[in-house]
């Protein structure tokens, strides 16, 4: 059964036909891009559609909005014929994404900006046209004295008031392995992360399943200070929200978030296109403003205001303000660390 997004993707794809009677099917659907959902869907809707369409004489896209773990169940079942076109992936499932031939390698010699992105940033399979940036968040109505570490968390005072990701999410893993460094672990050793979380019990309020099932957390008013993705809060300070973002002292955890073009995509051009634009300074330049916040991979992207005065003041204090987390390692066990967690943090 189609769902409303199908109906309308089909129905641009048959007007598309009727226009051109020589395209076939695969030639008339528009571009599909499955981005996520909550802020980067209405940061890419705001920003990255207009320009894309900019430079592609008003091309036709939809934004078809899931979770990384259903973009890559969707485009294996038809390797042939991917419904989507275009990826975008925090670290964890694009290494799979990867490691299962799901992606093409991105024509790197005929990129206008791939040279200009930080090298952490480029990553021939799919470069990384965003950072998200992970710490501390908190409600400043109800916590007086702002948390300065990531310790803070198992403070006695907060009882009750702590919210995490299960580690289904990147946020909930990227914690779980910060954790585990701050007892003496590391990617390949969450044991002392663990351990840790075992003591954060007396402090739960609740587990999130996702970044924005905790977002709603504190829009309830059900917790008070939690792990959380910078650019998140920021849209929740837009709306109101008494919510506000600290970098601990340990160092923030930074998560590239990369896209990829579809291996046989039948708009693969298109799909450099877009990710071309994603990667520009004109687009970058804008979605670090407000609403968005997102942080910049583009070196031509002066780092600037609320980012700037509470992330990071440029590109190259980002190696020391910021911890990018050793995704390969993490992979390796992450899915028994998240059944792991389940049992245990139920019990």
């Amino acid at each position: 059964m189609l769902n409303r997004r199908g109906l309308m993707t089909t129905a641009l794809t048959i007007g598309a036909m009727h226009a051109f009677p020589g395209l076939t099917w695969a030639q008339a659907r528009p571009l599909v891009f499955a981005t996520s959902t909550g802020s980067w869907e209405e940061a890419h809707k705001a920003v990255l559609v207009p320009a894309f369409r900019r430079v592609t004489n008003n091309a036709s896209i939809v934004l078809d909005p899931m979770l990384s773990v259903d973009q890559i169940a969707k485009v294996s079942a038809a390797r042939a014929s991917p419904p989507i076109d275009v990826m975008l992936h925090d670290p964890g499932p694009g290494l799979q994404a990867i490691a299962a031939g799901l992606v093409e390698p991105y024509p790197v010699e005929r990129s206008a900006h791939y040279k200009d992105l930080i090298p952490v940033a480029q990553e021939p399979m799919g470069p990384a046209a965003f950072f998200q940036v992970v710490g501390l968040t908190y409600n400043p109505e109800t916590v007086k004295t702002p948390p300065t570490s990531w310790a803070d968390l198992w403070d006695p005072v907060y009882k009750n008031r702590v919210g995490i990701t299960n580690l289904a999410s990147t946020l909930g893993t990227g914690f779980l392995v910060e954790v585990a460094r701050m007892h003496g672990g590391s990617e390949s050793n969450v044991e002392p992360g663990f351990a840790a979380l075992q003591k954060l019990k007396l402090n739960l309020s609740a587990v999130a399943a996702n970044p924005g099932a905790l977002a709603a957390l504190y829009q309830q008013g059900q917790v008070d200070i939690s792990p959380g993705n910078y650019n998140a809060i920021q849209i929740l300070k837009a709306q109101g929200v008494p919510v506000e973002f600290v970098a601990p002292k340990e160092s923030a955890i930074a998560f590239r978030t990369t896209m990829h073009i579809t291996k046989n995509s039948s708009n693969a051009e298109l799909a450099f296109k877009l990710i071309e634009a994603a990667l520009s300074p004109e687009v970058q330049g804008a979605l670090i403003t407000s609403p968005y916040f997102v942080v910049p991979t583009n070196t031509r992207v002066k780092l600037a205001g609320e980012v700037a005065k509470t992330l990071v003041a440029d590109q190259d204090a980002m190696r020391s303000r910021f911890v990018f987390q050793d995704w390969v390692k993490i992979n390796e066990q992450r899915a028994s660390w998240l059944e792991r967690f389940n049992r245990e943090m139920r019990a």
